[in-house]
């Protein structure tokens, strides 16, 4: 019997049954279930207009759904909503700093927003500063600051009151591949230093493959596939392994071993269908050393997050690869 993951035995931070939004006659969500552990990155795709906002919107509160039960944080939606509230933070496309408020301002309004006291909220603030490298333009104003230093600053301003979760609506939008990469770093460090969990929303997939432990695709408000990156990129078809020969005599020495190859005359490569697991790998190899037909190199190429999306979605366009600076 196979062990259950790590993340199976974490306790649910997020958890959705049948959740239904309706706007007229569009039904932007037909029934989403969801089980999200604490401490951990889940990541929400799908083309425009898939529903992925109003699924944040739904479970921070904003929104209410039209169906549906769920429970976010152990509080239950509609039950208790101030108690979701108070332990969520929401970072969404848009950012909410106020551009005429310096950082340090910014931090504080929202301590105080947070009822904390005067000396509690300018700890916090200090220590967001810290850690979000934002000290040294603590007294400057927002408006000054690049794209990404409002992103910084926006998601920090979503710590001042300390969530356990945190919804990141398409919180890289717009950035520079830096910038990215920074907002990248520190969404792991949330998830390992503090154990918060993180539900992102995302049109970029190389970020959902990057950050997110569990990733679900949705479409037309259906979620239609589910699991780890690398189980989403099994589930496509066209793996394949390529090897490269010396010369046409091995080349064509190793075709006759395999019933389904595809062959490179130019390149001495052949391809060989194969999910690039390590028994493939091996049944292989060991074909190839019975028969005395060494390869000078073996490469694996699997689907990545690109063909997932277009094949499950159909008709969405992903934003796989980085912004153009």
């Amino acid at each position: 019997m196979t062990a259950p993951s790590v993340t199976t035995l974490r306790p649910t931070a997020i958890s959705a049954l049948g959740l239904t939004k309706s706007y007229g006659d569009r039904q932007v969500l037909a029934g989403i279930n969801l089980n999200i552990p604490e401490g951990t990155v889940f990541a929400l795709l799908g083309p425009n207009s898939a529903g992925k906002t109003t699924a944040v919107q739904i479970l921070s509160t904003l929104i209410p759904a039209d169906a549906g039960a769920a429970q976010v944080a152990g509080h239950d939606l509609a039950r208790n909503p101030d108690g979701v509230r108070a332990a969520i933070g929401v970072t969404g496309q848009f950012s909410a700093v106020d551009n005429l408020l310096t950082a340090e301002e910014n931090l504080l309004l929202m301590a105080d927003l947070h009822h904390l006291d005067r000396r509690e909220g300018r700890r916090r603030a200090a220590d967001l500063l810290r850690r979000f490298d934002l000290t040294e333009v603590a007294r400057k104003p927002a408006v000054t600051f690049s794209g990404g230093m409002r992103r910084k600053l926006d998601l920090a301003m979503t710590l001042v009151g300390e969530p356990r979760v945190i919804f990141l609506d398409e919180p890289t939008t717009g950035l520079d591949p830096r910038s990215r990469r920074t907002m990248w770093g520190i969404i792991r460090n949330l998830v390992a230093e503090h154990r918060v969990t993180v539900f992102l929303t995302t049109q970029y997939l190389d970020e959902a493959d990057q950050l997110a432990d569990r990733i679900a695709v949705l479409d037309h408000g259906r979620l239609i596939a589910e699991g780890t990156a690398e189980e989403l990129k099994r589930r496509i078809p066209g793996g394949h392994l390529r090897l490269r020969f010396a010369g046409t005599e091995q080349l064509t020495a190793a075709e006759r071993l395999f019933a389904r190859t595809g062959r490179d005359d130019e390149a001495l490569t052949l391809t060989i269908p194969g999910d690039g697991g390590l028994p493939a790998l091996r049944a292989v190899l060991d074909t190839l050393d019975r028969a005395g037909v060494p390869a000078e190199e073996l490469t694996v190429h699997t689907p990545d997050l690109d063909d997932v999306f277009l094949t499950l979605t159909g008709d969405g366009v992903p934003h796989s690869k980085e912004p153009a600076r």
